[in-house]
């Protein structure tokens, strides 16, 4: 409770005497503080979202909403309702790129989301032909006999017909599985055949689309913000997200048989122990998790 009116407190009185006496101090608004006071990358963009949302400035507060086409218009806002001279070139710069890196954070979770919301339709040609395209990277030596076929447990699904898997994630799972065997194949075949380990094995394309829910549950709740700010200087785009699913596959199965789980059966514990530790990383200022080839 006093935490709660501590912070009502700050936002609504303290916060503004604060900016008002060091802005008298320094000659700088906040946002030059920021700018100034923070190196590229998550800090300075979180630092600059946080003082966005908290203006009491309109135009202040909309710009974290603003579409790539209109950040030009509102760096020139910005820098006119703080009256901050034209010439000064790094605060345009830098409040440029740190704009296009907070809306196309929110862009690639409506990117995501949108590709979750498809469902898997056996129908649809591409979609098939994205399901073959997985088995034939994972498992080239072995041709697939039929699309309805129990050889699809080999890789890690629960039935005959892996579309009943995807139900949860939709495509995104299986573009997810997809993208890490095209783009890391030796890395997804390595870790196929560990999940295939008689005494600590797992199925393969299920935790796979677990992690999918994974990613997915981190973007949406802002966690893949310093991941990503610190990783892209500008928009980030959905291969951004699927490199950050293909590092939670690859570190997951370290961290499985690091663990050694007395069975499959614990499966839910240890992931959301592994959830744990991500979550934790994710919270350094400096953090990019990435899987290098």
């Amino acid at each position: 409770m006093l935490a709660c009116l501590w912070g009502f407190l700050y936002s609504s009185y303290f916060r503004f005497w604060l900016k008002w006496i060091l802005r008298l101090l320094t000659g700088k608004c906040e946002l030059q503080r920021v700018l100034d006071g923070s190196k590229a990358g998550a800090q300075r963009a979180l630092g600059i979202e946080h003082s966005l949302k908290s203006s009491k400035n309109k135009v202040l507060r909309n710009a974290v909403h603003v579409d790539e086409a209109d950040v030009d218009k509102y760096v020139r806002d910005i820098m006119k309702a703080k009256k901050i001279q034209e010439e000064d070139t790094g605060f345009k710069t830098n409040l440029h790129i740190s704009l296009l890196q907070i809306s196309g954070y929110t862009k690639l979770y409506l990117n995501v989301e949108s590709l979750r919301k498809v469902p898997y339709d056996s129908d649809d040609k591409e979609h098939e032909e994205q399901l073959i395209e997985l088995w034939t990277l994972l498992m080239p030596q072995e041709k697939l006999k039929a699309r309805i076929s129990k050889q699809w447990c080999d890789i890690g699904f629960q039935g005959d017909d892996p579309k009943t898997d995807f139900r949860g994630m939709g495509l995104l799972g299986l573009v997810n599985l997809v993208y890490f065997s095209k783009h890391y194949t030796n890395e997804a075949r390595e870790v196929l055949s560990h999940s295939n380990h008689p005494k600590l094995g797992y199925s393969y394309a299920i935790v796979g689309i677990n992690l999918t829910e994974m990613a997915y549950s981190l973007l949406k709740s802002g966690a893949l913000k310093s991941h990503l700010y610190n990783m892209v200087s500008g928009l980030p785009q959905m291969e951004h997200f699927h490199q950050f699913y293909c590092y939670l596959v690859y570190e997951f199965d370290k961290f499985w048989f690091e663990e050694e789980p007395e069975s499959i059966m614990h499966f839910n514990h240890y992931r959301e122990k592994f959830h744990e530790k991500i979550k934790g990383l994710l919270l350094d200022y400096n953090v990019v998790l990435t899987l290098q080839n």
